[in-house]
């Protein structure tokens, strides 16, 4: 059963701006900088994930789909970090994400995974397609941060916020 760790793998969390204020915050990227990836594909093919929230790192602001990397300095990054874990994700009571998967079809190129995501204390069942890009499978997971219990970020009296929903982007080697 193969497992991947950290480096072996890309997850990458994209969070966009909301409210009033929006035109003075920024989309973010942020990556999640540990977990492991474990493979069993004999017989039932299944496959598990944990992702520890407390490696959450910025990696950049963004605007129209694109990279920002100047656009925050290392302070901003430092305090935004510290929101997520503190105020959003809450991680000294919620130490780890995981999915587990129930079923895992494949057509060519593609594959649909069946599975449950424990985040924030709380499972929900969920469905990702993944797609076969070059030397990696990709999928895209939006995810409603109300359905596992969080609060989505606002300050200001909420005139600046992020999105409920969030967009993570996994890339596993193939």
């Amino acid at each position: 059963m193969p497992t991947l760790r950290d480096a072996d793998f890309e997850c990458h969390v994209l969070t966009f701006k909301d409210g009033v204020l929006s035109a003075i915050a920024h989309d973010l990227k942020i990556s999640v900088d540990r977990g492991s990836l474990t493979f069993d594909e004999e017989g039932d093919p299944r496959v598990e994930a944990t992702f520890d929230p407390q490696s959450l790192r910025v990696v950049c602001a963004r605007k129209d789909g694109r990279d920002m990397p100047s656009a925050l300095g290392p302070g901003d990054r430092k305090k935004i970090e510290a929101n997520i874990q503190k105020d959003v994700l809450h991680t000294k009571k919620h130490g780890e994400i995981r999915f587990v998967s129930r079923s895992i079809s494949r057509d060519g190129d593609r594959a649909t995974v069946t599975g449950d995501l424990t985040l924030h204390g709380r499972t929900q069942p969920l469905t990702v397609t993944a797609r076969k890009e070059g030397d990696a499978w990709i999928t895209e997971v939006p995810l409603h941060q109300p359905d596992f219990g969080i609060t989505p970020y606002s300050a200001m009296l909420g005139t600046l916020k992020i999105q409920p929903t969030v967009r993570v982007v996994l890339r596993v080697p193939t």
